[in-house]
Parts: C-alpha cells; sequence; structure tokens
C-alpha cells in the first residue's frame, strides 16, 4: 500500500476529506519523527512503541571485493509490535 492508498482509506473509515486525511497522516509523521530525533519514546497501547536504538560500530565485508571495512555506530529508528496489532495479523 502507497501513501496515497493510506490517505484514501484513512478518510474512508473516518469520515474526513482525503486532504484533511493527508494532513492528519502528515502531522503524525512529522511528529514521530520529532519524537525520535529528540530520542523519545513513543508508545500507542495496543498498535505497538517508535523508539530509537544505537547500532555499535562493527566490521564488514565489501561483497564485490572481499575488502574488511568499517561501519560507524549509529542510531536507527525501531518499531516493535504490539499485542493488539500482533493478534490482528494473526
Amino acid at each position: 500500500m502507497k501513501k496515497c492508498d493510506l490517505i484514501a482509506k484513512m478518510a474512508e473509515k473516518s469520515g474526513l476529506t482525503k486532504k484533511d486525511a493527508e494532513k492528519a497522516l502528515n502531522a503524525f509523521i512529522e511528529t514521530v519523527t520529532g519524537a525520535l530525533k529528540a530520542e523519545d519514546k513513543i508508545a500507542l497501547i495496543g498498535f505497538g512503541t517508535f523508539e530509537t536504538k544505537k547500532r555499535a560500530a562493527r566490521k564488514g565485508k565489501n561483497p564485490r571485493t572481499g575488502e574488511i571495512i568499517n561501519i560507524p555506530a549509529a542510531k536507527v529508528p525501531s518499531f516493535k509490535a504490539g499485542q493488539g496489532l500482533k493478534n490482528a495479523v494473526k
């Protein structure tokens, strides 16, 4: 499902116009992004948790040349599905 499909579904289920559903989705995305940048954790009970995790520096291998390379440490976004979402998908 693409973003435009998601917006159409949100508008259909909520009774909002597509334009208002797009504003709501964009606001949600901006809010989650801002919170993750600030290293906050967002827990939506029954749906899941958005948070950032730290990935340690490590050694890697260039698949073309076989050369060993250093991969720097990074901060990555993470989503863990909640029990309600897991049960709904089963």
